[in-house]
């Protein structure tokens, strides 16, 4: 019931991000009800094909300091942990970890993990499934709750 019930509204928060604001997510994207994408400059997000933001993490197209709205790009089959900040104007390429509590301030190179503040690549050479998970790594490999699926 819950899980219908959260379903339900990650659809109702996509819609409002893609068909409203304008941001540009997959539809096999997904995120946490707690991530916080930048609204001051919605058409400036774009997260790739079955990737996932986790809880509380935030993804900026904008910085009122230096008065700058750049696009922010998440490729596919990456993770953005929870609590991490990713910069205004940064790239994260193909099937990238950002770990927990990360500041991306430089773009990501495709299939690395990166983590600490600033970020740094601590791994490369990965290869990750949907939701950027390690391939048959527990329960979201499988899918069950249907989280990447179209």
């Amino acid at each position: 019931m819950m899980r219908h019930f959260r379903l339900m509204l990650l659809a109702i928060k996509r819609r409002y991000y893609t068909d409203v604001l304008g941001m540009d997510i997959h539809p096999t994207a997904s995120f946490s009800l707690s991530a916080r994408l930048d609204k001051s400059h919605p058409k400036g997000i774009h997260i790739g094909k079955e990737s996932y933001v986790a809880f509380e993490a935030v993804v900026l197209s904008h910085d009122m300091t230096r008065g700058l709205r750049a696009d922010t790009y998440i490729g596919e089959r990456c993770f953005i942990g929870g609590r991490s900040l990713i910069l205004p104007g940064i790239r994260i390429g193909d099937q990238c970890i950002v770990g927990a509590g990360s500041v991306v301030t430089k773009n990501v190179p495709s299939h690395c993990i990166v983590a600490g503040n600033p970020a740094k690549i601590i791994r490369s050479d990965i290869q990750l499934g949907r939701g950027g998970c390690f391939p048959n790594a527990g329960y979201l490999a499988d899918d069950p709750y249907g989280y990447f699926s179209e």
